[in-house]
């Protein structure tokens, strides 16, 4: 009951802020959702009760653009099934509990996947029901590449990137003839190469065999 009573208190707020923008530009003061018009305020614990009332003060402050956004993730979550919330609380519990610097990564990834087109995102979600298919070691092959790919400066992902865009745009006769380079030119096969001598421009790591290596981030799970 507690519970329903919370979500019920955070709907509440989402639709009674949602004001027309008509009555905002006239200068009419948007309505505020106070405690008598909430019901089922008094039945929560203390705890309850203070983080809900911490949710409606955070959207008071929030943006036009930003309780739009707020109202179509609301939207979405509705249309979860019970496991798939479950699934997204014990993710958010997880990136909750990661060091500041790995969930300030995940966070600039989710920034980037939000800045994307609709037709990208499907590719990538294409690319990674792809990936989960795979088997476990060339998985794990992948996960190497990608480690190397954020272990990168700037200016190295700007020019992989740059790679990476011109793959895509190769026909496929063209990737198999880079293919063929690339093994011509790897470092055991050039005379006086070292070991760990520097690739040359183009073969970077995950050109060969599927494309150049990471293509953008990862789907939100």
């Amino acid at each position: 009951m507690r519970r329903l009573v919370v979500t019920t208190l955070f709907a509440v707020a989402v639709l009674s802020a949602a004001v027309p923008s008509a009555a905002q530009t006239s200068g009419e003061q948007a309505p505020r959702t106070s405690e008598s018009e909430v019901r089922g305020l008094e039945r929560l614990t203390p705890e309850e009760r203070a983080q809900a009332e911490k949710n409606l003060e955070k959207w008071r402050q929030l943006s036009p653009e930003q309780r739009h956004r707020a109202l179509e993730n609301y939207q979405h979550w509705k249309t979860l099934t019970p496991g798939e919330r479950q699934a997204a609380r014990q993710n958010l519990q997880r990136l909750r509990n990661m060091p500041p610097g790995e969930r300030a990564r995940i966070m600039e990834d989710f920034q980037r996947w939000n800045s994307l087109s609709e037709d990208r995102k499907r590719e990538l979600e294409a690319a990674h029901e792809r990936f989960q298919k795979l088997p476990p070691e060339r998985q794990q092959q992948l996960q190497r590449r990608f480690q190397r790919y954020q272990a990168m400066n700037p200016e190295q992902r700007e020019r992989f990137e740059k790679n990476a865009e011109r793959w895509r745009q190769m026909t496929p006769e063209q990737r198999q003839h880079l293919r063929e380079q690339v093994r011509q030119r790897r470092p055991h096969d050039r005379p006086g190469a070292r070991p760990g001598e520097p690739r040359p421009e183009g073969e970077q790591p995950g050109a060969e065999g599927h494309g150049p290596g990471p293509r953008g981030p990862r789907p939100p799970r």
